[in-house]
């Protein structure tokens, strides 16, 4: 499924050759010269939020406007509450709201199909990972075969989930599911799913460099800021429509260095 990018206005968007591939890719530079305002002096976090501004500016829910008011963010000292939309390029969920997320988009597809539709049409539109973690029961611990032994019986207790869940896998596009007994959403997202570059096939069938951000239905989603990769904790319905391609309203970020 193509990525979505805007309509580049003031025409940021650059090529980069790497060996025998051609990437496109928003630049803050090219933004400087177009007279959108002056970025060198930005946090490292807010120049990935710009580039996220500069890839989807279509004049309606990302606005010239927007990108310039980052160069005001600069010259205030950080303060410059200008709203924004925000579009992540993934989405990190646990089991308590992706399930319910999972079934939302399975009842979308049997609506779609009493509407005599296709069902296929229903699909997220970034991807997403389904971490199982949080409902996870511990019975067993102090020996060596507990490990095992827990993750037996979740099976067990929930085989109609993961029965669901696997279909799911298979049914949707854009949809994975990380089992029970892999470790906690966050050290999997920092150790597995996180790529620092994203680059996907635009709407046009050229290939985008973007930089990874994510929005998770948990707290410390944050974690993996340390690694160069922005995330935001949101909440269930605020994951589900990014899910589903609508943006995040947020004000522009405060930065704290420490």
């Amino acid at each position: 499924m193509p990525i979505q990018v805007g309509q580049d206005t003031t025409k940021t968007r650059k090529s980069l050759s790497v060996g025998d591939k051609t990437f496109s890719y928003y630049s803050i530079p090219a933004a400087e010269e177009a007279g959108l305002g002056e970025f060198s002096k930005l946090p490292a976090a807010l120049k990935v939020v710009l580039e996220n501004m500069l890839r989807f500016e279509d004049g309606k829910t990302v606005s010239v406007d927007d990108i310039k008011a980052f160069s005001d963010w600069g010259k205030n000292g950080g303060k410059n509450p200008v709203e924004i939309a925000y579009r992540p390029a993934r989405v990190l969920m646990q089991d308590f709201t992706g399930v319910p997320a999972v079934v939302d988009l399975a009842a979308m597809r049997d609506g779609i199909v009493g509407l005599g539709g296709d069902a296929k049409k229903i699909n997220p539109l970034v991807p997403v990972d389904l971490v199982i973690d949080h409902s996870v029961m511990i019975d067993e611990f102090g020996n060596p075969r507990a490990f095992q032994m827990n993750v037996d019986r979740e099976y067990e207790r929930n085989m109609e989930r993961y029965q669901f869940l696997k279909w799911g896998q298979t049914a949707f596009e854009n949809f994975r599911v990380v089992p029970p007994g892999t470790g906690i959403c966050h050290q999997v997202n920092l150790e597995y799913l996180s790529k620092t570059v994203w680059s996907d096939k635009d709407q046009n069938g050229e290939f985008v460099a973007y930089p990874d951000t994510l929005v998770g239905t948990d707290s410390h989603t944050t974690m993996v800021n340390g690694a160069a990769v922005l995330g935001w904790g949101v909440g269930g319905i605020e994951a589900e429509a990014a899910m589903l391609g609508q943006p995040i309203s947020m004000l522009i970020p405060e930065v704290v260095g420490f």
